[in-house]
């Protein structure tokens, strides 16, 4: 896998969330600066070897 891509929305709470098309990926966070944050952390955990983990993270807003 090359690239992977996550959907980006407003949260109802607050902040923002974003899942991933195609994985089992969710996250969410205060803001936007955050949210990219927390989607690497998250495709990092999701993709623990390096060689099989995503080179470009997509966002969709």
């Amino acid at each position: 896998m090359t690239e992977i891509v996550f959907v980006v929305e407003d949260d109802l709470d607050g902040g923002y969330t974003a899942r991933a098309l195609g994985e089992s990926i969710f996250t969410q966070a205060d803001d936007i600066e955050a949210l990219r944050e927390m989607v690497r952390d998250a495709v990092q955990c999701h993709f623990p070897e390096e060689q099989n983990r995503p080179k470009v993270i997509r966002y969709v807003v």
